[in-house]
């Protein structure tokens, strides 16, 4: 493996700046890591043919003088769910096959105008439906700590991508963590921003009132400086925040510098105590809030009471929102077409059609998700759910008033073996207690390495949540962690791991 592959985003792009690398080269070592590693990986679903081209005009751009974006020539891997007019959108699912769609999402649009280049799409469970990648398609996505292991979901590609050089940047979205908890089990950075922040015209939807696109990195930084380019203000997406957004890379360099965490009141929850964590991960989030406390931090215990019900809760909004979301694809509007007799109607060719192109875990939230919508149990299921919700966003209205920010481990194990937990779909759904309630709340939350568990070697993250439109207090306490972490291992977390079986 290059050097140039192992640099981060902000190292990489000084170096793009001061003319040491070409996009080209940048580009041509991750497409080579890619060609390497990827086979065993299977991070990516679609490898960009154009991204040599675009790099490349990206250095003649900036060999002309003009004025590029600080990320200009910068690789980027982008998850599944966001539409792409040069590479297929299939959102892990065969049902949509091949789909080349008309127009880029708003966050992949930005992203080529401020110069990144597109590397191409990662793997993710289909529709964006599982915390582990083995829900996709086209085959599950291997961590690259331990190719035996899962690597979060779903959006596993991304942080695999990430975690494992093929990509020093990626884009990632977060129904219930997404974004988090894959960050947590490969040693990566994840953010789930405040819900409306980010656009999410593009994003094939999964759950409208959930769904929220966010930055996949190796880096507090890096994450800021990915989050400025695809945050603010989007016409197309009515839920799109109108507020003006802090630079949330100044937030991170702020972190880094300056003593934050002094004075800086973190809200431990009395209700999630140690049960149900494993050693390991409970072992690192206890060191990490021992070293914020010795920085000056206060530690407070707060009470979440309704946090108990938020996966309840959560898989019932979902389903339901998700079988409103999909039954567009119905042969007749998107996706592939099965037709499954001479003379048959278009029921069954749209019965036929969605037995073929969906797979179990979709069919079995759509079915949830229809009959907790249908006459006679909306109110008892969907409306109770969403009672739920409101009593969750209350308590972390009244945690914030009495702390900063809230920190949690990010999930409850470290990444568990493939195959484990598939067709036990209530554990599965479970390893997303911690990051679940940010969602229905809507607040933000970032998870960052806090170490790896003593019994297995592998990574551990911790999260910090915030009050909704704090987005930049995330980042300011994430690189003011990041920094003592890493000056206590005495390097990036991912220096530590036997990438790849020691691939390097």
């Amino acid at each position: 493996m290059t050097d140039i592959t192992t640099l981060s985003a902000a190292a990489l792009a000084d170096k793009l700046a001061a003319g040491e690398v070409s996009s080209v080269e940048a580009t041509q070592a991750h497409l080579d890591r890619i060609a390497a590693v990827d086979g065993d990986v299977h991070a990516y679903l679609h490898v960009s043919d154009h991204a040599l081209e675009v790099a490349a005009d990206i250095d003649r751009r900036r060999a002309s003088g003009e004025v590029l974006g600080r990320l200009a020539g910068v690789p980027l891997a982008i998850k599944d769910v966001l539409v792409t007019t040069d590479m297929p959108s299939t959102s892990g699912s065969k049902i949509l096959e091949g789909y080349m769609s008309p127009y880029d999402a708003t966050v992949v649009a930005r992203a080529r105008a401020a110069g990144l280049v597109p590397l191409g799409k990662t793997n993710m469970d289909e529709f964006a439906m599982g915390s582990s990648t083995e829900h996709s398609a086209y085959g599950p996505t291997r961590n690259p700590w331990d190719l035996d292991r899962i690597p979060g979901g779903s959006g596993g590609g991304s942080a695999a991508a990430v975690a494992a050089y093929e990509a020093p940047l990626a884009l990632g979205s977060d129904t219930g963590g997404s974004i988090r908890q894959p960050a947590h089990v490969t040693g990566t950075v994840g953010v789930k921003p405040t819900y409306g922040a980010v656009s999410r015209y593009g994003a094939i939807a999964l759950a409208s009132s959930l769904d929220q696109v966010g930055p996949v990195t190796r880096t507090v930084l890096d994450a800021g400086l990915l989050h400025d380019v695809i945050g603010g203000h989007d016409a197309n997406d009515s839920t799109s925040l109108p507020d003006r957004w802090p630079s949330f890379a100044d937030a991170a360099r702020e972190g880094a510098r300056q003593d934050v965490l002094k004075g800086l009141r973190v809200g431990v929850i009395r209700e999630l105590g140690d049960d149900g964590f494993q050693t390991g991960v409970t072992a690192a989030f206890r060191t990490s809030l021992a070293a914020m406390e010795a920085a000056g931090a206060e530690i407070v215990e707060i009470s979440a009471p309704h946090f108990e019900y938020g996966v309840a809760a959560y898989y019932l909004v979902l389903p339901a929102e998700a079988s409103s979301n999909l039954a567009k694809f119905d042969s007749v509007r998107f996706g592939m077409r099965v037709t499954p007799h001479a003379g048959a109607t278009v029921e069954d060719v749209m019965a036929a059609t969605r037995d073929a192109g969906f797979g179990d875990e979709v069919k079995r939230r759509i079915i949830l998700g229809t009959y907790a919508l249908s006459a006679g149990y909306y109110d008892a299921y969907y409306g109770s759910a969403q009672k739920v919700r409101t009593l969750i966003q209350a308590d972390f209205d009244a945690a914030f008033e009495k702390v900063d920010v809230i920190a949690t481990p990010t999930a409850p194990t470290t990444a568990f073996r493939l195959g484990e937990k598939v067709d036990d779909p209530m554990q599965m759904y479970l390893n997303d207690v911690t990051t679940i309630p940010a969602n229905l709340a809507g607040v933000p939350g970032i998870s960052i390495p806090a170490g790896v568990a003593e019994e297995d070697g592998l990574p551990v993250g911790i999260q910090f949540l915030a009050p909704a439109r704090e987005d930049a207090r995330l980042y300011r306490v994430g690189a003011a962690l990041e920094a003592r972490l890493v000056d206590s291992w005495g390097g990036p977390l991912l220096d530590r791991a036997p990438v790849l079986g020691g691939v390097r």
